[in-house]
């Protein structure tokens, strides 16, 4: 876990420097949100017809025992008070109206863990949400979690990427929707009557990231040969250097969303658009934290060598074997990435050992992102069709897609008098398949990637024992 500085306060009689997860309200709090999760429908309403739903009264008593645990608790966290205070008050509202579809959007906009981001400093959050990569379903979910902001983080931040709304946290303990392959918390998958109008804060979980990170690669390194320069071995094998690659990592990546030549929105959420342009948006804000990370090493910051091999390593080894394959679009930035370093000579599969040329991969790895770039410059000038045939283009040029595909026998096999969102029906769910390379590689980590699911750092530090 990250080294923490916290904060000796006191409130009372209670020193809120002592961890939530061990104060004695904290599994009655997390026992009580199990108990209603099972309760809860898609939406987050409870269906008393249901079977093996409970009364009414039950549901209130437990979301009661709920209540108190927030209000014990809250105390140690004086920072949070108003967010505690809108949230019981979010939780009564909810039993009132007969648990109903959840509104948590007056408890949602009263946390603003952004607004301190000390570093240490301990958050309690419930909410009825669904949790990214993990649950679908909008349930009661509780999780204990510490800001991780250390001092040369927080002068980048202020210096050189500025991106106030991020936030890179760490577990304590956390409810079943968490116990996922989920490492964000994201307002945006709260049940709310209304989104606001903006949302102020956004967490990435960089100890999950490191842990699953670290397990994948020091399994693929084993299976596939890779030397790896003695710096880089002793990264892989330190959760906290790992986490804290991950968490600059993270914040760069995510403020390169709304920055760079983008020829639509940046996140593409109110577009319909071929998933690889999800692939390629993703790459390169992957691969401009890269680019920054080679001058921040250059600069004299020992994360930066750190952050290049992250995202090199979880690019080629964990993304492209990870998750089904329809419409995987971190995977194909993934394939993209390895395709690219191995027609370049960077990387070579030769005599069943996968050997790295550690010397360009640098530079060629900046050369795809370059590529990638230009797509965004000249596609301020073409028609949302025309582009993406492009982006198909520069894909195909390293993937080979499916023999299938009637995007890849270009424009003459596809109806042009459908609008383009009409045209995305057309794209196979795995328009370009695994390599035989990738294929071998999925059945060998099959197994290591599943036990990543709901991995913490605790159980990377005992795995390493």
């Amino acid at each position: 876990m990250t080294e923490i500085l916290v904060q000796d306060v006191t409130t009372g009689d209670i020193a809120t420097d002592q961890r939530v997860v061990e104060h004695p309200a904290w599994p009655t709090l997390k026992n009580a949100v199990e108990e209603i999760r099972p309760w809860q429908s898609k939406d987050g309403s409870i269906d008393f017809e249901a079977e093996g739903a409970p009364t009414p009264d039950a549901a209130r008593a437990t979301l009661d025992r709920v209540i108190s645990a927030v209000e014990e608790l809250s105390p140690l966290l004086p920072h949070d008070a108003a967010y505690h205070h809108a949230l019981v008050e979010d939780l009564r509202r909810w039993a009132a109206d007969g648990f109903g579809v959840p509104d948590f959007l007056d408890s949602l906009l009263a946390f603003q863990p952004a607004a301190d981001r000390a570093d240490g400093l301990q958050h309690l959050v419930v909410f009825a949400m669904y949790t990214q990569n993990g649950n679908p379903d909008r349930n009661l979910e509780a999780v204990v979690l510490r800001m991780v902001w250390p001092e040369w983080l927080a002068e980048l931040e202020a210096t050189r990427y500025d991106n106030p709304l991020f936030c890179g946290i760490t577990f304590e303990d956390f409810t079943s929707g968490y116990d996922t392959n989920s490492a964000v918390l994201f307002p945006e998958t709260i049940a709310v009557r209304e989104a606001p109008e903006r949302f102020s804060w956004g967490g990435i979980f960089c100890d999950r990231e490191a842990a699953r990170f670290r397990r994948v690669t020091e399994a693929s390194v084993e299976l596939l040969g890779v030397e790896l320069p003695e710096d880089i071995k002793e990264m892989v094998g330190d959760q906290q250097r790992c986490e804290q690659a991950f968490v600059l990592w993270d914040m760069v990546h995510d403020r390169t969303h709304s920055h760079g030549d983008l020829p639509f929105d940046p996140f593409m959420i109110k577009q319909r658009q071929p998933f690889w342009m999800y692939g390629l948006e993703e790459l390169r804000c992957d691969l401009t934290a890269f680019k920054e990370a080679v001058k921040l090493e250059a600069d004299g910051f020992a994360q930066g060598r750190d952050v290049q091999y992250a995202v090199l390593f979880d690019r080629m080894f964990r993304f492209p074997v990870t998750g089904e394959r329809v419409r995987n679009y971190d995977g194909l930035g993934g394939q993209l990435l390895f395709a690219y370093l191995h027609k370049h000579d960077v990387i070579r599969w030769t005599d069943n050992k996968l050997r790295i040329d550690w010397d360009r991969a640098p530079q060629i790895t900046n050369q795809l992102c370059g590529e990638i770039e230009k797509l965004y410059r000249d596609g301020i000038d073409r028609p949302k069709l025309v582009h993406w045939f492009a982006a198909y283009d520069l894909v195909s040029t390293y993937l080979a897609p499916h023999p299938g595909s009637r995007w890849a026998r270009g424009p003459e096999a596809l109806d042009l008098s459908q609008p383009p969102r009409k045209l995305v029906d057309d794209v196979l769910p795995d328009e370009f398949p695994l390599s035989m390379f990738y294929e071998a590689l999925a059945k060998k980590l099959k197994n290591v990637i599943a036990s990543t699911k709901g991995i913490t750092a605790a159980d990377a530090e005992k795995a390493a024992a």
